[in-house]
């Protein structure tokens, strides 16, 4: 497989996972994520059980996500959304950044940013 359709594909399988999870289906990490998937997020646990468990009792299970961009580049795939929730709806930025081995999430990384008043980003977080 060249680099262009892995990518493409990688893209397509995170964009469609992403998806399915902002509707409320957190079980499709069970087939995304790898067992053995490494967090490298403080205070967030590796390991796919442990993380599943883990991000159903976070914020993100019940907030909305609103992706605005996908950048995919070989094994990774980078995502950059607006994540709010009825107590916060200024909500945050978020970037996700995923390594996949064969079609699954083998590691992730993430820069998360509160969204400041509009006066202070006079060109937008998004």
């Amino acid at each position: 497989m060249n680099e262009t359709s892995k990518a493409a594909r990688n893209k397509h399988l995170v964009v469609d996972g992403f998806t399915q999870f902002a509707a409320g289906n957190i079980d499709v990490l069970r087939t995304l994520l790898h067992e053995d998937f490494i967090e490298h997020s403080p205070g967030n646990p590796s390991g796919r059980e442990a993380f599943i468990a883990f991000i159903a009792q976070a914020p993100v299970a019940r907030a909305r996500l609103d992706l605005k961009r996908v950048i995919a580049d070989d094994d990774h795939v980078a995502m950059h959304y607006h994540m709010t929730t009825p107590d916060d709806p200024r909500g945050v930025a978020v970037v996700d950044i995923w390594r996949l081995t064969d079609g699954q999430i083998v590691e992730h990384w993430d820069a998360v940013q509160p969204v400041p008043e509009p006066a202070q980003v006079p060109h937008g977080m998004f």
